[in-house]
């Protein structure tokens, strides 16, 4: 599984863009009140979540071609479930886990950037 995404939980999304744009040398490809994502090449998408829990940090989301599978694998290996298998656009779905020190793991099943 590759590194699909890595979600930053933000206080201030334009404040975060500003910082996230010079830091990255590009502007966001999506840019919504709910989220502003960006593609820089060779990496990972960085998104950034007004919405997320700052206290936990930022969360990486792992690609995976069935998302079912690896969330009940990983529930079988002692994660437990944080967010269960929800749409975000374009059918693509994702899910969070907490591994079993409390680390939240996300898991992103939908077409490679």
């Amino acid at each position: 599984m590759a590194i699909r995404t890595i979600t930053v939980p933000v206080t201030d999304l334009e404040a975060a863009k500003s910082l996230y744009s010079t830091l990255l040398g590009i502007d966001p490809y999506v840019d919504q009140p709910y989220y502003a994502g960006f593609r820089p090449p060779d990496a990972p998408e960085v998104g950034l979540d007004p919405h997320g829990d700052v206290a936990a940090g930022p969360v990486t989301y792992w690609h995976t071609d069935d998302l079912d599978a690896t969330l009940a694998a990983l529930i079988t290996a002692g994660a437990t479930e944080e967010r269960s298998p929800h749409e975000v656009g374009d059918g693509a779905r994702r899910a969070t886990v907490r591994d079993t020190d409390g680390h939240l793991i996300g898991l992103f099943e939908g077409p490679p950037v």
